[in-house]
């Protein structure tokens, strides 16, 4: 990569990380481009160099997908084990407090699914991601041996993502801790595999 080419890209990363800070001071539907300016040290013209509001906000919304999707996909790589994988999984996914600036971009974009096809297909494909950890992960436990699963492994994969889906929301509003909800999502667990994940 040229000089030019990697002085683009770093500037455009921290365009990214300016939006994002933006995005949780003021929330998406206040958020304007010069909020995003003023973030990033710049004019608003300059911003606009870059793409629109709507394109930058979408970016910045797809690289907090692969950062959130990638991270629960390395937790579970780690162990050969399925118990292991699993207790990976259900610690990663919890938000850590209400001031998880990850969680609490991808929540502060998600309204915009109910009316923009392209935000509910990112969005989709995040929920497709995490189902698909917690398939493998499952199927694993089952061949090895570890799980009985009371119902289809792809069935209780996306009972996973839906209870941390909404139990993310209790976190960031500040009236569950990451701990109870964990010790949450592992009850399910020892419900639903017959393994207590301690």
């Amino acid at each position: 990569m040229t000089s030019a080419k990697r002085g683009k890209a770093n500037r455009r990363a921290e365009l990214n990380a300016a939006v994002q800070r933006a995005l949780l001071a003021r929330g998406l539907d206040g958020l304007r481009l010069r909020d995003v300016a003023d973030e990033a040290g710049v004019t608003p013209a300059a911003v606009l160099y870059y793409g629109d509001l709507d394109a930058l906000v979408h970016e910045t919304y797809q690289q907090a997908i692969e950062r959130y999707s990638q991270e629960r996909e390395r937790a579970a790589e780690q162990f050969t084990d399925a118990r292991d994988q699993l207790r990976a999984c259900i610690d990663r996914g919890p938000a850590t407090g209400p001031d998880d600036a990850l969680t609490r971009l991808l929540y502060e974009y998600w309204p915009r699914c109910l009316r923009d096809a392209r935000a509910a297909a990112l969005d989709s494909a995040l929920t497709e991601r995490q189902i698909s950890v917690y398939h493998a992960v499952l199927v694993l436990g089952q061949a090895q041996g570890h799980f009985t699963l009371t119902d289809p492994s792809r069935l209780l994969a996306a009972n996973f993502v839906a209870m941390e889906d909404g139990y993310q929301m209790e976190i960031l509003a500040g009236r569950r801790t990451r701990n109870e909800v964990i010790t949450a999502l592992r009850s399910y667990a020892r419900a639903v595999t017959g393994h207590d994940l301690g």
